[in-house]
């Protein structure tokens, strides 16, 4: 095919997806609807899996320049502040899995990846582009039509790939595909200057267990900066689905956890509340030559830290088997779908999961707790090693 394929997104999933097909001999046209790219989110993190496919890629090292390395996850009861588990990271598991697991600014990640596309001459990246329709050609391709500040524009793909997130346009025009719902839990974020934060906590990746809510908190662009995301069982009543929070409404939830936990919660000025909204994995990904990845098909909770992975992992697969079936859309569709969605919604199963665990209160956080002291932390580590030791398709 001579035309290049078309991803609707410049999100992680949707450059990553374009430097995976690149370096496999095929051209792309990313499609963005943004004038240009800005910093969604805060901080994100990289398990040895989504590092393979960071590597294969290219854009690694350039990642790890501006990431952390965390030693441990420190997790520690909200309510009393004592420790509950010390879950090694670096270096013990990338002498397991051949690859470092990482913290790192959404923004960080994007910009490496985004260099990477740009140096790439089978990448070509146009912004301003609003995904608007699609539909199939007689002559074997699909036409994507956009909506620009200067009118519609069409083009015509092989194959059409919707990386275009959680409330994903392209999603609407499969049938059968899963809708985004709110899944009970928002997210508080806030960003601080490592200089706020006392030396202790700026080695971990921090995990806070509460009653109904828990708090996570690492190190970001090499230890100078500071991400803390809190995350609460509740409704969501705003009229967006991301809105700034009163600090002394936010803090109230928080009311009775421990002083050390009280103080990191009260450094920002401000806070960012977010809806974490799902998308269910096992519901159709594609039709005809359009087919879906990363949280367009499958947006989850991140209480498994894989929302990235697994958008990063899906691109790496898609390339590799659209090398071989670009040419047969539903062996395609069918190989992929197969491929993914099953361990996709494994991952989403284990991220629910850990959000009940998490927020256990009582007794149950009692047991809990003294379940992860006697289980060991290599033991608990365990429990990822399904997802930790997965590496994409060979080049």
């Amino acid at each position: 095919m001579s035309e290049p394929i078309v991803i609707v997104g410049a999100g992680i999933g949707g450059l990553s997806c374009a430097l995976a097909l690149a370096h496999r001999g095929l051209a792309v046209r990313v499609m963005e609807r943004a004038t240009q790219l800005e910093e969604i989110g805060a901080g994100l993190q990289l398990s040895p899996n989504a590092c393979h496919c960071l590597r294969q890629i290219g854009t690694l090292e350039q990642v790890e320049s501006a990431a952390t390395a965390p030693n441990d996850i420190h997790v520690r009861s909200g309510r009393s502040g004592r420790t509950v588990t010390r879950l090694p990271l670096n270096p013990y598991l990338p002498g397991l899995y051949g690859a470092p697991y990482l913290v790192v600014h959404r923004a960080d990640l994007q910009s490496a990846l985004l260099a990477a596309c740009l140096n790439h001459p089978s990448v070509d990246i146009h912004y301003g582009h609003a995904f608007a329709s699609r539909e199939p050609r007689s002559e074997g391709l699909e036409r994507a039509s956009f909506t620009t500040s200067s009118g519609t524009v069409a083009f015509d793909t092989p194959l059409l790939i919707g990386a275009d997130g959680v409330w994903s346009a392209v999603r609407k025009t499969i049938p059968g595909a899963a809708e985004a719902a709110f899944s009970g839990r928002t997210a508080y974020r806030a960003t601080l200057p490592a200089a706020q934060i006392p030396a202790a906590e700026m080695q971990d990746t921090g995990l806070w267990l509460g009653s109904e809510a828990h708090l996570v908190h690492y190190p970001l662009q090499n230890g100078t900066a500071f991400n803390l995301v809190a995350l609460i069982k509740e409704d969501w009543n705003e009229e967006t689905w991301s809105a700034p929070v009163s600090r002394q409404t936010f803090l109230k939830t928080f009311k009775r956890w421990s002083p050390a936990a009280r103080t990191l919660l009260e450094k920002p000025d401000t806070w960012l509340k977010w809806a974490l909204c799902g998308v269910e994995a096992r519901a159709p990904w594609g039709v005809d030559r359009t087919l879906l990845m990363g949280d367009a098909a499958h947006g989850m909770l991140p209480f498994a830290a894989q929302g990235a992975a697994m958008a990063i992992e899906d691109g790496a697969v898609l390339a590799h088997l659209a090398t071989r079936h670009l040419d047969a859309p539903d062996t395609l569709r069918q190989s992929y779908e197969t491929a993914r969605q099953e361990r996709v919604a494994k991952v989403q199963a284990l991220a629910r999961s850990n959000g009940e665990i998490y927020h256990l209160s009582g007794p149950l956080a009692l047991a809990r707790d003294t379940f992860m002291r006697v289980a060991g932390a290599k033991n608990l580590l365990r429990r990822q090693d399904w997802i930790y030791r997965w590496q994409p398709p060979a080049l």
